[in-house]
This record gives structure tokens, C-alpha cells and sequence, in this order.
């Protein structure tokens, strides 16, 4: 069989980090993803990423014809993303190496998230079959900037300049959701054919419904405890202030309910004063507020811990400012779970705006408000797991595979 062969430029995260328990977002799960299931559709997939530990391995075979490669690109150790353009030439440099050492060549370089692209156009200034440029952006600089609350969040010039430069540059761009597309459309000036909208996936065997009071066991909460969980980075973007307050409002309003937030991510494992900055903000808060045992930080899991968190909850809650898709809300959403997102969202694409999934950013009267209606009426609880269970398991990583694919022949 003669198989095409992917170059996947992940630089700035490894894919393999979601199963370590480390620090990840939903970029790592879509690239780990979506390539072991190309390779069941007849592609060799080589997955780039620059090393972060002196023990990293050159070569990780993750399946037969998927393999991880752990390039040199600046020290081995983690570094700011903002800091990490300097080490491109360094990466660009064990690539070249590799690639010689071993006689390779791709059909595709498939880039994700902006200094990949940056990576990707180098490595198609040098190939001889001016290999095309698909590029999955992620996250957008124009409009992390929009929803920036300090200097610290905002995207410098040089990064929009890259997106601007990579939209002309690449033969195709995957779009997560249709707001996104819209967003490269008119603020990017991207021709719409260029983009072609296609949701994440979700692995439907790993996330399912399971018994809540076994998955509420196997996590160590109360089984009478109602839980509101949060999963994934934390960061201002993320809304997390607005989910404390609600909770607050919610304590305060109806005692009875007993509301727990669980946090899933950051580091907790050293002493607070360890802490992220915005950890230490929310711990402040939580004090503040008088909420501290309504309020857990549960710290990083793996990823094949997560199906007993969303299936011990009552609601997973997304309030972001700003969200390319959400790839946790479709993780919950598999798991029959209630979902509370943003309108801001990929994934609230979905679903009408008037329904009780979206809420606005930025409001913890209104989501208080939500949360407290799913909470206290178990029927319209049930009715809505089961309607969010029915739009995702629509989503599985084979048919998104196979848009992807479409998009790969129809660039080669």
C-alpha cells in the first residue's frame, strides 16, 4: 500500500502531554487524534514537536506508521510560548538533520497553531515538491487580543503578522467552527473557499456514560455532593472569575443546593505560594467570597481520568471570553453530561442562543441563574444530557478524519 505521508508540526506542545497529566489544551488531544485515526485511513503520520526534557526520546512509535519525534528546538525544558520564536532555526536545524539522516519526504505538512505555520513555510521554501501548507490555527491573535484582560494576554504585532502571512501561504486552512471561519474570512481577509470548516472529534469509547455514582467514587466526591466541573487551562480567557461568582450567588440564593466547584487543571501539587499567578487569583477569590469549600482545585489529570470527572458531575461549565471550539464541552457532551458554555464558543454553534446551554460572557448573575435551573430539575437535567449525548456521539474522530482527508487529496 502505498501510503502519503504527513509531517505534523506541533512545536510548541507535545501531543503525548495529555497522557501525562501535564499543563495541555485541546490542541494536544485533536493532533494526537486525529493522526492515529488518519493512519487507519491508509496515511503515515510523523508528529513534530520540539523536546522539552533531556529524557525525551528521538523516536516514539505510537502505532505502526505513527510516530512521535522529539526534535531539538532551544533548551529541553518548557518555555513561554512567547519566547519560543527565537527557537525555530534551532528546530529548523534538527529537522533538516533528521529528514536526511533517514531519506524522508511529505506529501502534506499539516501546521497547528502559528509558529508551526512559521516552521511549515520554511521547510516548503526548501523542499524541491513545494509540498502544500494546511494549516489548523487554533486560537487567532486578532481575537485573543479582543478578549485580553492586561498586557501579559495580549498577542504581539508580530504574531498577527505571521497569521496574516499564513492565511496567504497556505493552500488550505481548517477552521474549527463556523464563527471562526468567519473570523478569517473578515477580520483576516481570507477567501472563503480557502477555509474549510470541520469540528473537532471526540473519542466516543473513552468518553461515554458511566454510572455517576461509580464515576463519583472513583474520583473521591460525596455521592450526594451536585458538581460543577470545570476542565482545561487556567487562564484569565478562560472565565473562571465569572464561574466563582456564580457560584457564590448560587451559595447564597439557595443554600440548600450545596453547589461544588471542582477545577480540573494547573498545578497544585506544590504549596500555594507555588502556584500560578492565576491559581493564586482564584484562591484569593474563594477566600474573599467565603466559598472555600465550594470551591476545589483538583490540579492536572490524564486524559483517560477525565470520563469519571465529567461523569460524577451535574454540569460541565465552559464561560469562556473567548473559545475556538471547546473541546471539553464535547468531551462532557459524550458523556451525557449538561453542558454550560459561552456564546462565544465553537461548540455553541450547536445549539440555538436562547437555550439553556449558552450563556453570555462575563455574567455570573445569568449563570448562577442557569446553573441553579439544571441543577434543581433533574428531569430537564436528564432531557438536556441526552441531547448533548446525541450531538456528540455525531462527532467521532473517523468522520472528521475523513473531512481531513478530503481536504489533504484535494491539495496534493
Amino acid at each position: 500500500m502505498d501510503r502519503k505521508k504527513i509531517a505534523m508540526i506541533s512545536f510548541h506542545t507535545c501531543p503525548l502531554a495529555s497522557e501525562e497529566g501535564k499543563e495541555t489544551g485541546g490542541m494536544n488531544v485533536y493532533v494526537l487524534e486525529l493522526s492515529k485515526e488518519l493512519v487507519r485511513q491508509g496515511y503515515a503520520v510523523d508528529i513534530f514537536t520540539r523536546s522539552q526534557h533531556k529524557d525525551n526520546p528521538n523516536i516514539v512509535e505510537i502505532s505502526p506508521n505513527l510516530r512521535l519525534i522529539h526534535l531539538l528546538g532551544g533548551p529541553p525544558a518548557p518555555v513561554a510560548k512567547k519566547s519560543l520564536l527565537q527557537y525555530i532555526p534551532d528546530f529548523l536545524k534538527s529537522y533538516r538533520s533528521f529528514t536526511k539522516k533517514y531519506n524522508l519526504a511529505y506529501d502534506i505538512l499539516h501546521c497547528h497553531y502559528y509558529l508551526s505555520g512559521l516552521i511549515g513555510l520554511a521547510i516548503q521554501k526548501e523542499s524541491n515538491k513545494n509540498v502544500p501548507i494546511i494549516m489548523s490555527f487554533h486560537t487567532l491573535a486578532l481575537m485573543k487580543n479582543l478578549v485580553a484582560r492586561d498586557e501579559l494576554e495580549r498577542e504581539d504585532l508580530e504574531r498577527v503578522n505571521a497569521e496574516i502571512l499564513l492565511t496567504q501561504k497556505a493552500k488550505k486552512i481548517i477552521a474549527h467552527s463556523d464563527s471562526d471561519k468567519k473570523y478569517l474570512e473578515y477580520l483576516y481577509n481570507v477567501d472563503s473557499k480557502k477555509i474549510i470548516m470541520i469540528p473537532p472529534g471526540v473519542d466516543t469509547l473513552l468518553f461515554r456514560p458511566v454510572n455517576k455514582n461509580e464515576a463519583k467514587k472513583k474520583i473521591g466526591a460525596n455521592i450526594n455532593d451536585k458538581i460543577i466541573l470545570f476542565v482545561g487551562r487556567i487562564e484569565p480567557l478562560k472565565g473562571l472569575d465569572a464561574l466563582v461568582y456564580a457560584i457564590k450567588i448560587i451559595v447564597a440564593k439557595n443554600p440548600s443546593l450545596q453547589p461544588y466547584l471542582w477545577i480540573v487543571g494547573g498545578d497544585v501539587s506544590e504549596k500555594t505560594s507555588a502556584w500560578s499567578k492565576q491559581l493564586r487569583e482564584l484562591e484569593n477569590l474563594r477566600r474573599i467570597l467565603n466559598i472555600s469549600m465550594h470551591v476545589k482545585f483538583v490540579g492536572q489529570r490524564p486524559q483517560h481520568e477525565l470520563p469519571f470527572y465529567y461523569n460524577a458531575s451535574d454540569i460541565v461549565a465552559l464561560p469562556s471570553h473567548y473559545e475556538s471550539f471547546g473541546m471539553v464541552a464535547l468531551e462532557a457532551m459524550a458523556c451525557g453530561v449538561p453542558v454550560i458554555t459561552s456564546n462565544v464558543s465553537g461548540v455553541s454553534n450547536f445549539f440555538d442562543l436562547k437555550h439553556p446551554h449558552i450563556t453570555t460572557v462575563n455574567n455570573p448573575l445569568q449563570l448562577a441563574s442557569q446553573i441553579e435551573h439544571i441543577l434543581i430539575n433533574s428531569k430537564i437535567r436528564a432531557e438536556i444530557g441526552k441531547e448533548v449525548y446525541e450531538v456528540a456521539k455525531n462527532l467521532n474522530w473517523q468522520k472528521v478524519a475523513t473531512q481531513v482527508s478530503r481536504v489533504y487529496q484535494n491539495s496534493i
